[in-house]
């Protein structure tokens, strides 16, 4: 019976090593997911920034223009 006791412990550690692999994939899944969403957002802050600065850019020009004509 030694052979069927050494074929059943490499039969569970074959599967216990299908599913570490199997979480490993899925956090990685998860991780790239997460930096996806994080890049997204970031693209947003800046493009909210840039369209602030210029409506403060041009806030500021009209304010120049005004007080140029008195």
């Amino acid at each position: 019976m030694p052979s069927a006791r050494r074929h059943l412990i490499r039969a569970a550690a074959l599967v216990a090593c299908l599913l570490l692999a199997i979480a490993a994939l899925d956090g990685c899944a998860t991780t790239q997911e997460t930096a996806a969403r994080k890049q997204a957002e970031s693209r947003r802050i800046l493009a909210a920034r840039k369209h602030r600065q210029r409506a403060k850019s041009h806030d500021h020009k009209t304010h120049e223009k005004g007080s140029s004509k008195r």
